[in-house]
């Protein structure tokens, strides 16, 4: 079965435990601290294989968890790092966030991705030792791995896409260009899925074309079976529009050439603006004044006709060489970009906190709230920080720890992460 949408929920693994433990050895009186960190969780990481052509496994498994990190041991050992959850899908898998619909990732190339990632592991007691603070009876619990639904879109690779009407002759098309062996038959929708066939052109030349399932009208707005692979021809970089010039159903040919670039504009506008050549096949049906006829209107606006007998390869090889000399000039296939995430943003709800001073530290108490936001953090990204606080600013904690007497480069505690007040 051919399945190209499916959503999935995704949970990174959680980090280790920081340990709490102390040095205990014979002949060695206090020993001190030794409570070693946390392992780090395991990431989802997403990675393609040319071996798959559909996301059908996905039906029947909708949860993905990745392994925890082992909490750290005694003797400053840190705990194991979980391993990575590889996930395996076609290539040309648009990953996207369910909620947003964000596109976090192109999975196109060989390249892995790591759509969720692991938290990282606690800091144990050995971390927390200070002058005046020599037995530290705690450590840090490991951060929460990212967890997101993601909706997987299979969006296939090929330069060039076959469009039209169903029964035009696309799947003979393929069939006699390329090595493809799409289902032929003389009745409506006998290409059920996409099919791709790689047209060689000779030594190290070759391109992709792609079979897609026939449109009608009102495919756009999801009438038929067409609607259903369109996103398919957005990858395209050249569109060959299949016509019948015999008109063996009782349709205009330059009709169903408008009805189709309407359906392809609606359902997005960038499809109709793709650049188009026109074939018109089973010219063995009709005359020639009928052909020259359709011929002629397709020239006259600026569009490159090929009369066709599909079925005989008759004109394919003079369509196939104006293809991949047109393929030359154009773009390489459509990779889509990543977009920002909404992280950054601001923060205006009121949360609840305490702030205690012991040992000449400012703990922020009774903030768990703040680990979500932590989680969120990346201590090396400067954007990050400055979100972080903002939170700081608006949540009125950097306001409370003025009143209670923070200075320039005192530590502050928050969550069991310090650091130095720095106005």
């Amino acid at each position: 079965m051919f399945v190209d949408v499916a959503k999935i929920h995704l949970k990174a693994g959680n980090g280790g435990n920081g340990a709490v433990t102390f040095h205990r050895e014979k002949y060695v009186a206090a020993g001190g601290p030794d409570g070693g960190d946390g392992g780090r969780g395991g990431n989802i990481i997403f990675k393609a294989d040319k071996n798959l052509s559909t996301l059908a496994d996905f039906r029947y498994k909708r949860k993905y968890l990745a392994p925890d990190g082992e909490k750290g041991g005694g003797g400053r050992r840190t705990g194991k790092s979980a391993n990575d959850l590889i996930i395996n899908v076609p290539v040309g898998t648009v990953i996207k966030d369910a909620e947003t619909g964000r596109i976090i990732a192109d999975i196109s190339d060989s390249e892995p991705v790591i759509i969720a990632k692991g938290g990282n592991g606690g800091w144990g007691n050995c971390h927390f030792a200070s002058a005046t603070r020599q037995i530290p009876r705690f450590a840090n619990d490991g951060k929460k791995g990212e967890e997101l639904d993601v909706v997987l879109e299979l969006k296939l690779l090929a330069d060039v896409g076959l469009i039209g009407f169903p029964n035009v002759g696309k799947s003979t098309l393929v069939s006699v260009v390329s090595e493809a062996k799409p289902k032929i038959a003389n009745y409506h929708f006998t290409t059920l899925t996409p099919v791709l066939g790689v047209v060689n052109m000779g030594e190290g030349s070759s391109f992709v074309m792609a079979d897609i399932p026939g449109l009608i009208e009102g495919a756009g707005e999801g009438i038929g079976l067409g609607h259903e692979f369109l996103r398919h021809v957005e990858r395209c970089r050249l569109l060959i529009h299949v016509l019948d010039v015999s008109g063996s159903e009782g349709r205009d040919p330059i009709e169903d050439f408008e009805k189709i670039n309407n359906e392809l504009k609606v359902f997005n506008e960038e499809l109709a603006k793709r650049p188009q050549i026109v074939v018109g096949n089973k010219c063995d049906l009709t005359t020639e004044q009928e052909v020259e006829r359709i011929s002629a209107w397709f020239k006259n606006n600026g569009y490159a006709f090929f009369p066709l007998m599909a079925a005989i390869a008759e004109g394919t090889t003079e369509l196939i060489n104006y293809v991949a000399a047109t393929l030359n000039t154009l773009p390489p296939i459509i990779r889509y970009e990543p977009e920002p995430s909404e992280v950054i943003t601001e923060f205006k709800e009121e949360k609840s906190f305490t702030i205690n001073v012991r040992d000449g530290i400012f703990y922020v108490d009774n903030a768990d709230w703040v680990d979500d936001v932590m989680n969120k953090v990346d201590p090396d990204d400067y954007e990050s920080l400055q979100y972080f606080e903002r939170v700081l600013r608006q949540s009125g904690i950097i306001k409370a720890l003025e009143q209670a007497g923070v200075k320039q480069g005192d530590t502050v505690s928050i969550c069991g992460v310090e650091f130095d007040f720095v106005i």
